[in-house]
């Protein structure tokens, strides 16, 4: 398959199984920090497995408009050999991107202009550019800083001592970044934990950073730092590692192994749901890395039954939830996904989507404020339609899952989107369905 002319739709005919062995993109999350601390680290960093979407081609496309050396597994980097880029940093479709771009760029003495596709510049930004003006930060964007694009002009920091409104690994790492740069200490306070790799990954490169767990919250502290450079193995991705566990899960004859998939805090979260759901799982933690807990997931096929998903697990699987509403679909009684309100400001309205398209495939789907409940259908087959991505690579993928367990052929239009995150997927489906 050509990834640089991605297909605009996958076609997918019915009743087949998924079986044999994957290892996932490099995980999405990871690759923009590590790219971003590779270029602040003062030297040279080997980064060996990065996503290959397009959204981490982003952020590499940015550091290097910005004066670090990319040359393969290698980041030159070092705050001496940063410049002001020449032009607009486009992010593209990857709302990580520009959040943690604001962050990068806020203590450093320029201007930079942060713009996004459509998509992007519907997303809200005053989650982060509130806590940078607190910092001493001139940000400024459509309609007073709360949409993109962002225009960021470097200034001299201070350290705050903030409490996201939301529970957002992004909004957490742009805080941290900033505060690299920041006097005195930056404190940001969790009171429900989100993915840890923004700290992993300082402390791998020799930041002053300290972390304390409290429950399900967690406080980092961090001071000023200079950065050392560090070597990386990339593991895979979890959240896309979640579309072949529950493909297997509830297409019957099915089995599955995903190998080297990252296991660290705050991804595992669609695992415990499928498990409380009855799903036939087997995970090995493997061993650990620079950037954490590594390991393969085994999933076979298994009848499901309904839960409920809320509370605080639902930071640690949000981008999950759109393919564990599939599983929903088909699972014995009526699962209600609640306190993810957070689904409907990210590539698309995933809410009023999953809705939407699964609804056209014959699933019971009402949607909530916060999320959505799903009648199952008790293993009955969904029924093959036309659906649409509506420009979301989750959506699209969690739709391509879906059509395994329809009757008749499904196509999912605007499948140009997954390459944001996996180019490849539809080729390694293809490969695994029997």
């Amino acid at each position: 398959m050509d990834e640089t002319a991605p297909i605009q739709a996958l076609e997918l005919d019915s009743g087949m199984a998924v079986r044999g062995t994957v290892t996932v993109p490099g995980d999405k999350s990871i690759s923009h920090r590590a790219l971003l601390l590779a270029a602040r680290a003062e030297g040279t960093s080997t980064l060996r497995g990065l996503s290959p979407g397009q959204d981490v081609t982003r952020t590499r496309g940015a550091v290097e408009a910005m004066g670090a050396e990319v040359e393969g597994q290698r980041v030159t980097g070092g705050v001496g050999r940063l410049h002001e880029p020449q032009g607009v940093l486009d992010v593209g479709n990857s709302g990580t991107s520009i959040r943690l771009l604001a962050g990068f760029c806020a203590p450093l003495p320029w201007l930079t202009v942060l713009q996004g596709d459509d998509s992007v510049a519907n997303r809200p930004m005053d989650r982060v550019t509130v806590p940078l003006r607190t910092m001493g930060a001139l940000v400024d964007g459509r309609q007073g800083g709360r949409l993109p694009p962002l225009v960021v002009r470097g200034a001299s920091l201070t350290g705050i001592d903030f409490t996201p409104p939301v529970a957002s690994a992004q909004v957490k790492s742009c805080v941290l970044l900033a505060g690299l740069g920041a006097k005195g200490e930056t404190v940001v306070r969790e009171p429900v934990a989100t993915r840890a790799h923004t700290e992993e990954l300082l402390a791998a490169c020799g930041a002053d950073i300290r972390v304390q767990r409290v429950g399900s919250a967690r406080v980092v502290r961090l001071r000023e730092s200079s950065l050392t450079p560090f070597e990386i193995d990339v593991p895979g991705d979890p959240s896309q590692a979640a579309f072949w566990v529950v493909a297997a899960c509830i297409t019957p004859g099915s089995e599955m192994v995903i190998e080297d998939v990252y296991l660290g805090p705050g991804r595992t979260g669609f695992i415990d749901v499928l498990q409380r759901m009855g799903a036939d799982l087997e995970v090995e933690v493997t061993g650990e890395s620079t950037a954490g807990r590594r390991g393969r997931i085994r999933a076979r096929h298994r009848p499901l039954s309904a839960t409920e998903v809320g509370g605080h697990e639902v930071p640690g699987l949000i981008d999950e939830i759109p393919v564990l509403a599939v599983a929903a679909a088909v699972a014995n009684g009526v699962t209600t996904f609640r306190d993810a309100s957070e689904l409907r400001v990210k590539e698309s309205d995933r809410v009023t989507t999953m809705a939407s398209e699964l609804g056209a495939m014959g699933a019971r789907v009402e949607p909530l404020q916060d999320g959505f409940v799903v009648a199952g259908s008790g293993g009955a087959p969904l029924q093959g339609a036309t659906v649409c991505s509506h420009g979301d690579h989750r959506v699209a993928m969690a739709l391509a899952v879906a059509a395994l367990v329809a009757d008749g052929a499904t196509r999912v239009e605007g499948w140009d989107a997954v390459a944001s995150s996996y180019p490849g997927f539809a080729e390694e489906l293809q490969a695994c369905v029997s």
